[in-house]
């Protein structure tokens, strides 16, 4: 049976937009300063989100056509390549992550409806269906959009992406030997996530994502303090 895409390309575009009205207001020091994430700049963090809708739309295009093409040729090969492109000024970051954008919308239009359950292979080893890839790309827009730490906050991810991205972290967790059981409860929507018997920290949606994606210490969650989370993105 066909799947469709797990975001439509209207949700990436938006999330993309609202990225790159961030990063206009990024002049060349603003790059070159420390992002959220460890040991990277702003200019990593546009390099990356270039590369990575280049890798989405390889992806893509293996699925369309049947031809091998893959995200990365390496993690290596991915590391450099945003090593490489991180110290250029603000106007060529903008322009690389807009351009390769078009790029992934391009290659998402030519999908024809039977190609989204052709299983491909990421660069990590995993295999999924591509339709994959459309939610993979949006989460990596929403993301590393409040890693840039330009404005932008976890209280600004929409809320189907929240849910929907609180529900496969507590499932990642589940499945590795350094993740905790966790019961959830989002405070504002009354959502619950997880093992009911286990722990339950409790707190705004937003907030337990920000917190399980290492984007905050927990601070102002109720259950939080004393969990130790791996790193997921």
């Amino acid at each position: 049976m066909d799947l469709t895409p797990v975001e439509p390309l209207e949700r990436i575009t938006a999330a993309t937009d609202d990225l790159l009205a961030t990063a206009a207001r990024l002049d060349d020091a603003d790059v070159r300063r420390p992002s959220l994430l460890p040991g990277w700049t702003r200019g990593h963090v546009l390099t990356h989100l270039a590369r990575n809708a280049d890798g989405g739309t390889r992806l893509l295009t293996w699925a369309r056509t049947g031809v091998p093409s893959h995200e990365y040729p390496s993690m290596a090969a991915r590391a450099a390549e945003i090593e490489a492109g991180a110290a250029r000024g603000a106007a060529a970051l903008r322009a690389d992550v807009r351009e390769s954008a078009d790029r992934f919308a391009a290659a998402y239009t030519l999908m024809p409806a039977d190609a989204w359950d052709r299983v491909v292979r990421w660069t990590s080893g995993a295999a999924h269906p591509v339709a994959r890839a459309t939610d993979a790309r949006r989460t990596e827009v929403l993301m590393h959009h409040v890693d840039l730490d330009a404005g932008f906050a976890p209280d600004d991810w929409p809320a189907d992406w929240t849910s929907r991205s609180l529900r496969a972290v507590v499932a990642s967790f589940a499945s590795r030997t350094d993740g905790p059981s966790l019961h959830l409860r989002a405070s504002d929507t009354g959502d619950r996530f997880g093992a009911p018997d286990a722990p339950t920290v409790t707190g705004p949606a937003t907030a337990l994502l920000a917190w399980l994606t290492g984007r905050t210490d927990g601070t102002g969650l109720t259950g939080a303090a004393g969990v130790r989370l791996p790193f997921l993105y």
